[in-house]
């Protein structure tokens, strides 16, 4: 791997901090809620084919999936749900936006390090403004960031456009994620460098089939084994 970039960019849930767990978690107690219904996989499959249907409208995060959980209850029940549950659901999202962060092993050391040798770091994440601007306030990771990025999607256009704005060549960027869709394959076609730290959940949205291979693509198991692949 080449190791002159002008700008590392790091997805931020499930990469920095935890982020997926809280989805599983919420979906179990949401599938209880409604196990007078459908059966588990029933309701999950119902809340996944409205969560794409909505991805359009809603864009990612938690207030997108608190949506497409209050009308797949509606759905399941055929509008028999009641008022009681739908709050509960609310809750159930208003309990996600309040969760503590938490970063993963080695963010921390592994930033400063970067920021020492004269690194320039970014954040390039998708998801909801208020939501990811809110963790990466309470993360403390933000005097790490030269520029946040929050996108309405990760593919090849919005990477483009960041690009753009940060006015260098796909060349000269590296993105470090957990997501092979959304954060390495869009940047390698642009001609760019990624990094891949899988998380050990992942939203069914976000996996692959099949291997992936490029010159331009490594993969690691923490992000501590980042440091040894950009040292001369």
């Amino acid at each position: 791997m080449k190791k002159d970039f002008k700008i590392i960019g790091f997805d931020a849930d499930d990469t920095l901090w935890e982020n997926e767990p809280f989805y599983r978690e919420t979906e179990k107690k949401f599938c209880q809620l409604l196990s007078n219904y459908n059966p588990e996989k029933e309701i999950m499959k119902e809340l996944y084919k409205i969560e794409m249907s909505n991805l359009s409208s809603y864009g990612y995060g938690i207030k997108s999936f608190v949506l497409s959980m209050i009308e797949t209850a509606t759905k399941v029940s055929k509008n028999s749900v009641s008022t009681s549950d739908i709050d509960l659901i609310i809750s159930l999202g208003k309990e996600m936006i309040n969760k503590p962060v938490k970063l993963l092993v080695g963010v921390k050391e592994v930033l400063q390090e970067l920021v020492d040798g004269n690194y320039k770091l970014i954040v390039a994440t998708k998801g909801d403004l208020l939501d990811q601007e809110r963790k990466l306030r309470k993360s403390g990771l933000d005097g790490f960031f030269h520029h946040i990025e929050i996108m309405s999607d990760k593919k090849e256009p919005n990477y483009s456009s960041l690009l753009s704005h940060l006015d260098i060549s796909a060349d000269e960027f590296l993105m470090i994620g957990n997501s092979m869709k959304s954060d390495i394959i869009p940047v390698v076609s642009l001609g760019g460098w990624a990094v891949h730290i899988p998380y050990h959940t992942t939203w069914i949205h976000e996996v692959v089939d099949g291997n992936y291979s490029s010159p331009r693509f490594s993969e690691i198991n923490q992000i501590e084994n980042l440091l040894p692949l950009l040292k001369p």
